[in-house]
């Protein structure tokens, strides 16, 4: 019986950036090449390779990267499939490829920060780099529609590519600070950027996050975790972005010639993949409502959410009448208590379906769900899938 044949793949991502769009892309690929028994090179010159072979001489079989319109080009020339996962590039809609959900990252940043009670807010963006582009009007988008005002700032692409446009960056921020009105929940795009930011506030003499609730950047440890305060990110699940494309690599290098030439006059496939969990840190650990029993109560759900607690444990913590609290919840957040009591519930058990491996009967309990079908019930009806179909969607298998 014939052997299958070793399927070579090479692996272009731009490994010198020590960033998870690189390292973690990298390291879903390599778990399917190990799963799939590929020999996975890395190239980062894939298209000097290219340039310099005739097709029959060509040493690959297929290439994920982050792909130049030159890469693109000559992958073509060989009629070699090349899975692009880089969302900025240039040959984005010449090649198929597989990228996190930026637009669902916008919106779940949004979301975090309106729970909260803000309604003023402010984003940094760069509209060159498309990712932060379109989480960035996702998220104005969104805190607009929900009555929200929003001070948006542009800066460039690379702000520290040398001393003069860091200056530049310097003013640009400045002057976009001073026009918040506090408190007031701000979205960064890049996670060093909003270090800066998080320390500009704190020589201003903001409190972070009692008046300014930062959002930043990809959950890069290095810059969220230190100086305090720890910032609050989105882990964008790279990783899955990785083994994704190499999935949808293995399946174009398995493809007929026919079915070859059908993928070329069709548009290129592209794959979102959505984003892990919003990992919730310091900067965004407050309830920026003006009504102090709201704050209270808010706080409370938060710290009490796991234990079987209900509108009337909130009332009483708060010492105060349930029908006043009730009445209060619904003029200041448009939703009852338990429905505030649901949400933070629903929130934990994101995370913790993304982020562990513990059984839905430890985690419903975790959360404070009396049973797994309870929390069964209103996960379906309030994020629209199964807590386990919202699992798979996060994970790399």
């Amino acid at each position: 019986m014939k052997q299958p044949k070793t399927r070579r793949v090479a692996v272009m991502l731009d490994l010198g950036w020590a960033l998870k769009r690189h390292t973690a892309v990298f390291a879903g690929t390599q778990r399917f090449a190990r799963e799939h028994g590929w020999t996975s090179t890395v190239d980062e010159f894939a298209r000097d390779t290219l340039l310099r072979r005739s097709s029959k001489s060509v040493p690959y079989d297929g290439i994920i990267a982050r792909a130049s319109k030159r890469l693109a080009e000559q992958a073509a020339r060989h009629h070699l499939p090349l899975v692009n996962v880089w969302f900025s590039s240039p040959a984005r809609d010449m090649l198929p490829g597989v990228f996190g959900d930026f637009a669902a990252a916008g919106r779940m940043r949004a979301e975090h920060l309106l729970a909260r009670g803000f309604r003023n807010f402010a984003a940094l963006v760069s509209r060159r780099d498309l990712a932060h582009d379109l989480e960035g009007r996702e998220f104005q988008r969104l805190v607009c529609e929900a009555g929200g005002s929003c001070a948006t700032a542009e800066i460039s692409m690379d702000p520290y590519r040398d001393l003069a446009a860091w200056r530049r960056t310097v003013r640009i921020i400045a002057d976009w600070m001073d026009g918040w009105r506090l408190p007031i929940g701000v979205y960064v795009g890049a996670d060093q950027t909003g270090r800066y930011v998080a320390q500009t506030c704190l020589a201003r003499g903001w409190r972070v996050p009692q008046e300014v609730a930062l959002v930043c950047g990809r959950n890069e440890e290095s810059y969220c975790l230190h100086p305090r305060p720890s910032l609050t990110s989105v882990e964008m699940g790279y990783e899955r972005v990785g083994y994704e494309a190499a999935q949808l690599l293995d399946r174009l290098m398995n493809e007929d010639a026919r079915a070859r030439r059908r993928r070329a006059k069709a548009e290129p496939e592209h794959v979102f993949v959505p984003p892990l969990a919003l990992v919730v840190r310091e900067s965004t650990d407050f309830c920026a409502v003006e009504d102090e029993l709201i704050a209270a109560s808010m706080e409370f759900i938060f710290a009490n959410s796991h234990r079987p607690i209900g509108p009337e444990e909130v009332a009483q913590a708060v010492i105060t009448e349930l029908r006043t609290l009730q009445r209060r919840f619904r003029t200041q957040l448009d939703r009852s208590i338990a429905a505030e009591i649901r949400r933070v519930r629903i929130e934990r058990a994101k995370r913790e379906l993304a982020q562990t491996d513990e059984s839905m009967k430890t985690i419903a309990r975790k959360v404070g769900f009396v049973k797994p079908k309870q929390m069964h019930q209103v996960f379906c009806r309030d994020v629209g899938v199964t807590p386990t179909e919202y699992r798979r969607q996060r994970r790399v298998h």
